[in-house]
């Protein structure tokens, strides 16, 4: 399991196949919320803590960016 302390503001979101996926806006409920700013539809959305593989200077996701956008909320 991830430390949730490890994830940080404005960190960037990516899936396992390398590519941009969002902006950590904050962790809440369990879940990312990914910044407004960045996302296609200017909305916030959500993915879950269990599809974060790792932590460095980004957030690792065990998923593509494509499978991550078609399943977050």
């Amino acid at each position: 399991m991830v430390r949730t302390e490890d994830i940080r503001e404005h960190m960037e979101i990516v899936g396992n196949d390398g590519r941009h996926v969002g902006t950590v806006d904050h962790v809440e409920n369990g879940e990312l919320k990914l910044s407004k700013s960045d996302a296609p539809d200017g909305m916030h959305h959500f993915l879950p803590l269990a599809t974060v593989e790792y932590v460095d200077e980004c957030v690792h996701l065990n998923r593509s960016s494509i499978r991550a956008m078609a399943e977050w909320r």
